[in-house]
C-alpha cells in the first residue's frame, strides 16, 4: 500500500461491512444484477436493403399496422356506411408545446390531414366537417362536405395560425350538435376531438351540453396530447365514444385512425331500413354555364340528379 494512506481494515471503527450479495430478486436473467445486462439493441431488428436504405422497412411497417386496422375486428359487427363527423381541433395556446415535434399543431395537422384522406377512403358516401376552437370561441371552418379537398385546404389555411387563449369544448360541441341537426336520420352523428389542452373555458355547464348530446344521439371520441381529462373522458364514455392519449406521433396517428371504421350499430337501434338512392347523369350545356359545386367554377360540362 502507498505510504500515508491508511487502510480500512486496519481500523475496526472506520470500517463499515457492506452486504453487497442483495436479495434473490434484484437478479438478471444471466445470473447478474439487471441493470448490468446488456442493452436490448431493438434496432438491430431493422435491416438495410441492398442500397442502404430502410424506406422498404418503413413502409413495410406502414402496411402491417394499416392491414392491422383493417382486420382487427373478427366479429360479426353491423356497422353504418353513411357517416356524419365533425373533427374538432384544438388552435389553444397548448398546442404551441413542442412535446410533440415539431410542435403538437403542426403534428397535429399533419395526422389529421392523413385521417381525413384515409376516412374518405374507407368512407366514400359519408360526409366531414371540421371546428377549430380558441380563445374560448368556436369557429367552424369548413361544413359537411364529402370532398376532402376543401377541408385540407381550410387546415393549411387557417388552423395552424394564431394559436391563442383556450378551448371551449361546450361552444365547440354545441356548434357541432347545430351543424349535424341536418343531418339524416339514418346515418350516424360523430364527433372527433384532437386536443391539446388540460382545460376548457365554457360559458355555462357542460353537463346540460353532454345530456343534449345523449339526446340528439351524438358519438363523441377524442385524442388528447397530453393527459387523461375527467370531463373529457366522461363525455366520450356516456355517449358512446372513446378516449385516447396520445404517447407520441406514432401512437396519435394509430389512436386517431381507430376513428376511420364505422362504429358498430347498437342493437337497439340496429333496423334495416331502405334508402333510396340514385346515380347523376352527365350532361353536355354547351349553351349556359352552370355552377359546379365541388370545383366551385363556372362549368359547361355537368351532372343531372335523377330525382
Amino acid at each position: 500500500m502507498a505510504k500515508g494512506v491508511k487502510d480500512p481494515a486496519d481500523d475496526d471503527d472506520d470500517y463499515i461491512d457492506i452486504d453487497d450479495t442483495g436479495p434473490g430478486d434484484l437478479k438478471g436473467a444471466d445470473g447478474g444484477y439487471a441493470w448490468e445486462e446488456e442493452y436490448k439493441r431493438s434496432w438491430d431488428v431493422i435491416q438495410e436493403d441492398a442500397s442502404g436504405s430502410i424506406q422498404s422497412v418503413v413502409l413495410g411497417i406502414s402496411d402491417q399496422l394499416r392491414h392491422k386496422r383493417r382486420v382487427r375486428d373478427t366479429e360479426a359487427i353491423q356497422r353504418g356506411i353513411i357517416r356524419h363527423v365533425v373533427l374538432i381541433l384544438d388552435q389553444s395556446e397548448s398546442m404551441n408545446l413542442r412535446d410533440l415535434m415539431p410542435t403538437r399543431i403542426q403534428a397535429a395537422l399533419t395526422m389529421v390531414g392523413a385521417f381525413i384522406g384515409e376516412y374518405f377512403d374507407q368512407n366514400p358516401i359519408s360526409q366531414l366537417a371540421v371546428i377549430a376552437t380558441k380563445d374560448g370561441l368556436a369557429e367552424k371552418l369548413t361544413d359537411l362536405s364529402g370532398n376532402p379537398m376543401d377541408h385540407l385546404g381550410a387546415l393549411k389555411e387557417k388552423a395552424n395560425k394564431d394559436l391563442a387563449g383556450e378551448p371551449s369544448l361546450q361552444n365547440a360541441l354545441e356548434l357541432a350538435m347545430h351543424t349535424l341537426k341536418r343531418a339524416p336520420t339514418h346515418g350516424s352523428r360523430e364527433v372527433v376531438c384532437v386536443m391539446g389542452s388540460l382545460t376548457t373555458c365554457d360559458p355555462g355547464d357542460i353537463a346540460q351540453t353532454l345530456e343534449a348530446l345523449k339526446l340528439a344521439q351524438v358519438r363523441v371520441s377524442m385524442v388528447h396530447l397530453a393527459a387523461e381529462v375527467h370531463v373529457f373522458k366522461k363525455i366520450c364514455k356516456e355517449t358512446g365514444g372513446v378516449f385516447y392519449v396520445a404517447q407520441n406521433e406514432d401512437n396519435m396517428k394509430d389512436l386517431l385512425f381507430e376513428n376511420v371504421p364505422p362504429p358498430p350499430i347498437v342493437s337497439a337501434k340496429a333496423t334495416s331500413d331502405m334508402i333510396q338512392m340514385g346515380f347523376p347523369i352527365k350532361a353536355n350545356n354547351s349553351e349556359v354555364p352552370t355552377p359546379c359545386v365541388c370545383h366551385h367554377e363556372l362549368s359547361f360540362v355537368g351532372y343531372i340528379c335523377p330525382r
